[in-house]
Formats: C-alpha cells, structure tokens, sequence
C-alpha cells in the first residue's frame, strides 16, 4: 500500500464517494493528534492522496512516518467496507 520514495511515502486510498473519504480524513486526523505526527494530504472527491515524511528530521522518512503509516491503514481497512 505505501511506497517509498524520495524520502516520502505515499499512499493513495480510495472510497465509494466523498462523505466515506471526508470520514476517513476525520479519524485520521485524530490518529495524527494522538501521534504528534501531521500528513500532507490532498481530498479529491472518494480518493485521499496522503504523504509522510518527518520534517524535523530534514524531511527523511522515519519511524514517526512508518508508525502513522500503520495506523492509517487500520483505519481504512476498516472504512473500506
């Protein structure tokens, strides 16, 4: 699901129409607050393009990035359905 590259990683998720894709968003952003760890993310309609790197790191991808990468999918595993 997650790519590295140039010291990001990416992940694309898609859903069946805005409101399911704004809800993931949602619950995200409060696995972002609990993790002291923000994304930079773009909504187009059903799909979530979402980008990890750690800033204060010199913008490399660190454990920070991997542990909210795990927490996303678990949230979208279970808002796919």
């Amino acid at each position: 699901m997650w790519k590295e590259e140039k010291d990001q990683l990416r992940a694309s998720f898609q859903f069946a129409d805005f409101a399911q894709a704004f809800s993931f968003m949602t619950e995200v952003a409060f696995a972002c607050e609990k993790l002291d760890h923000h994304p930079d993310w773009h909504n187009v309609w059903n799909r979530v393009d979402i980008i990890l790197t750690t800033h204060s790191a010199g913008h490399k991808v660190t454990e920070k990035d991997w542990a909210l990468a795990r927490e996303i999918e678990k949230i979208y595993e279970r808002r796919k359905n």
